[in-house]
């Protein structure tokens, strides 16, 4: 079941994964690919909960739950918190680097 699996990750494997998701769903709202950027989007909120739920992250969850608002900010094209493609990739891509060592 993934959410054993995912409970076993440490938090940058689990933003690893959560950003892959993202980086997918970026590409995918490139493309103009707009069935398939929902689906990232709904994996990668998926993926988010599973973190939020994490008890071990209960000292991260703020800003845990500001990924999540500004990943639905940047989904919906809303200018709230200003953020870019480059900004998600940016914060992303360590946790992808660590996750892999």
């Amino acid at each position: 079941m993934i959410k054993d699996k995912w409970k076993k990750m440490s938090l940058a494997q689990q933003m690893g994964n959560i950003g892959s998701e993202v980086f997918r769903l970026i590409k995918l709202k490139e493309k103009r690919d707009l069935k398939n950027a929902q689906n990232s989007f709904i994996r990668a909120l998926e993926l988010i909960d599973l973190t939020i739920e994490d008890k071990r992250w209960k000292g991260r969850l703020f800003e845990i739950l500001r990924l999540r608002e500004i990943i639905c900010n940047f989904y919906l094209d809303k200018k709230i918190y200003n953020v870019s493609s480059k900004n998600l990739k940016n914060y992303f891509i360590p946790f992808a680097l660590i996750s892999n060592q």
